[in-house]
């Protein structure tokens, strides 16, 4: 293969929306070189993806960016509804719980899409990444080394791709990998976000008006002046142009056309579930919307897509950087891809009207308990499981002791005789007995997920080789 003028990194990854800059963060902060190539000249401008569950809240913690998120976002407004220009009541539309030492996030974030890929670009460049625009991939060519991608800008060579370049994904197509699925509802949808005049609608609530026409939502956005509106058509195509956003409004609401000030963003979409057959061909991975399309009722897109990143991006790590065996990446499409046909079936169901937007769509509940790399339990975990925050002492919380690329061995409550480690990849930390774990050792991976428990050591030493750890001594 003639390899000149070819640009060389580990990774590339296609697609610079939440999963593609998530994963690039996580490869930077691992020292793992790679390209984040973006076919269009910014980033996204809408704010589709707004609702950020609570566990993806923990991951965008862990990956540097919680305050960010926190001062940038809000919680979900409560519900208004109206009907014939009056208001009939509200009606929360999240499940809401106060914040407990296990999970510390109850409730959805609000954070407009746009500004959560600003969030997490601006923590990129800190971590001494970018990203390259206007780099559209045309085709690709993959051997037993590693891959070369033609971009427009010039080939690229890499030991493993990464789409994240969203539903119409061009490397899933040029993979032929299928993707399985069905029309969530045959009604076509828009969604904007738009200004409104002062005084013409309260930031206060979420709106929903209804009409003879159909309902039209008002979304407040916090930390902007922008509304996101989301409309369903029984009949005819959307008209996303500033003027069919406005006659929209004027048929609909009370509101009237002139109320809309300005349409900064709009587009129209007709609700859609579908998965891909694969996750992975050879040396090629699908994440977030190259893998699994959502409807939007849920709110799951964007939160499972930046967990497909979280997942991937530490196996890829330690397959670069600590000599893992190549086969822990068979691991991510084993463990993502059950998630993801889960939360399809999930945000369908809300889509539809058949289930609320519940515990299961918060996230904290969804683990690897059947995955390939899940072995024992001890205590009120079981491997596979979502590891618990809680106090850690020294005024310190145990995500403040699981932050960073590093796995924790967790002693909790127990005389056990603990390894030490000559990997430094290895950290570990002892609390008392704390009732979210009960009383064990648990070995937690990079991803806050618990890889291995039991009540002593024993069996630990075989769970570590596959995941790339060096011995321990006794």
């Amino acid at each position: 293969m003639e390899l000149n003028n070819v640009k060389e990194t580990e990774v590339l990854i296609a697609g610079a929306g939440p999963c593609g800059l998530a994963l690039a963060c996580d490869l930077a902060r691992r020292g793992v070189r790679a390209l984040l190539a973006e076919q269009a000249p910014g980033l996204f401008p809408g704010s589709r993806g707004k609702g950020i569950q609570p566990r993806t809240r923990e991951v965008l913690d862990d990956l540097g960016v919680g305050d960010a998120v926190r001062e940038h976002g809000g919680p979900a407004p409560v519900g208004m509804v109206w009907q014939d220009g009056r208001r009939r009541g509200e009606r929360d539309m999240f499940r809401r719980a106060a914040p407990t030492a296990a999970e510390p996030y109850g409730e959805p974030w609000m954070v407009p899409q746009w500004r959560t890929q600003e969030i997490l670009l601006a923590r990129l460049r800190e971590l001494g990444g970018d990203i390259v625009f206007s780099a559209a991939l045309t085709g690709l060519d993959q051997d037993p080394e590693g891959v070369t991608a033609h971009l427009s800008t010039g080939p690229v060579r890499a030991s493993y791709l990464v789409a994240a370049d969203g539903g119409r994904s061009t490397v899933r197509r040029a993979l032929g990998v299928p993707m399985t699925g069905e029309t969530v509802d045959p009604a076509p949808m828009l969604v904007a976000d738009v200004r409104v005049a002062e005084g013409a609608l309260d930031r206060l609530n979420w709106h929903v008006l209804l009409s003879d026409h159909g309902f039209v939502t008002l979304c407040p956005l916090p930390g902007t002046a922008d509304f996101q509106l989301a409309a369903q058509f029984e009949e005819g195509e959307p008209d996303a142009s500033a003027e069919g956003v406005r006659a929209l409004v004027a048929a609909r609401t009370h509101l009237g056309a002139d109320d809309i000030t300005e349409v900064r963003w709009a587009s129209g979409f007709r609700p859609r579930a579908a998965l891909a057959d694969r996750f992975r061909v050879g040396r090629v991975f699908l994440a977030g919307d190259a893998a699994h399309v959502h409807s939007p009722a849920g709110g799951q897109g964007l939160n499972t897509s930046v967990q497909d990143a979280y997942n991937l991006g530490w196996k890829l790590g330690q397959v670069l950087r600590h000599g893992a065996p190549a086969a822990l990446l068979d691991s991510y499409e084993a463990e993502r891809r059950p998630v993801a046909a889960g939360m399809l079936g999930l945000s369908t169901r809300i889509h539809r009207g058949e289930q609320e937007r519940g515990a299961a769509a918060q996230q904290l509940g969804l683990g690897y308990r059947e995955g390939p790399l899940s072995t024992g339990r001890a205590g009120a975990l079981e491997a596979g499981d979502r590891a618990p925050d809680g106090p850690a002492g020294d005024g310190l919380r145990l995500f403040d002791v699981f932050r960073g690329p590093h796995f924790t061995l967790l002693s909790v409550g127990t005389d056990a005789g603990l390894p030490a480690f000559d990997d430094a990849m290895v950290r570990v930390h002892r609390i008392d007995a704390y009732e979210a774990y009960g009383k064990g050792l648990f070995l937690i991976r990079p991803d806050g997920y618990v890889g291995w428990a039991g009540d002593d050591a024993s069996g630990l030493a075989d769970c570590l080789a596959p995941l790339g750890l060096g011995a321990t001594r006794s």
